[in-house]
């Protein structure tokens, strides 16, 4: 798969499943919670949370909980 610039918002089908599942929560969540409503073992969701954040679509205003950023959004 070869992308160019054009290719920032093609993420796993894994990753999109959480940011979509993080934009329907009301607030910060942990990724248990994240776990519980995609059905993605926690620990896949862990993993894919460090992934996200580094690409700067996860955010995490308190210790262990994460919510979706504009740029996540924008990424759906």
């Amino acid at each position: 798969m070869s992308c160019k610039s054009g290719c920032k918002n093609e993420i796993p089908d894994e990753q999109k499943k959480i940011l979509e599942a993080m934009a329907g929560m009301t607030g910060p969540c942990g990724s248990k919670d994240i776990a519980n409503v995609t059905g993605i073992d926690a620990k896949d969701v862990s993993n894919a949370i460090k992934t996200l954040k580094a690409k700067g679509y996860i955010g995490s205003p308190v210790r262990c909980k994460y919510e979706i950023t504009a740029e996540g959004k924008s990424a759906i």
